[in-house]
């Protein structure tokens, strides 16, 4: 998997659930604690991990206690990669880009570009560079 991942919640509970050893969100999770699966991560994503995971019908179908669920969010944590803005009051562009693959961000500020991690910091443009 040569790909950057955003894994969605409804994934990692699949996992959770399953009883076949080789469905394929467990083999993502298994990815995604052991280093093998390149994925994205932030505090809102894992944040949203753990609120639908603690919730009292899925603790009761999954099994975990909640510091179960903890120390797997914590090897989840370990293991992403967190794509950030060197100023958190840009995160909203990174966000746009988010939604769509094909965009680019056009923007003036070098600090920001250059600051910029994978996959971001290919999706990055000047004025200039639009223009042409």
């Amino acid at each position: 998997m040569k790909h950057r991942y955003g894994v969605d919640t409804n994934i990692l509970v699949s996992a959770l659930l399953t009883k076949s050893a080789d469905s394929p969100p467990l083999l993502i999770v298994r990815g995604m604690l052991n280093g093998n699966l390149r994925f994205l991560l932030s505090t809102a994503l894992l944040a949203e991990y753990r609120a639908v995971l603690l919730r009292p019908k899925l603790m009761r179908m999954h099994g975990l206690n909640v510091d179960e669920v903890d120390a797997v969010l914590a090897e989840i944590a370990a293991n992403g990669t967190h794509p950030a803005s060197p100023d958190p009051n840009d995160a909203h562009l990174l966000a746009l880009l988010d939604c769509e693959p094909r965009a680019v961000l056009v923007t003036g500020d070098d600090r920001l570009r250059l600051a910029l991690t994978p996959p971001y910091d290919e999706r990055t443009i000047t004025a200039r560079e639009a223009l042409d």
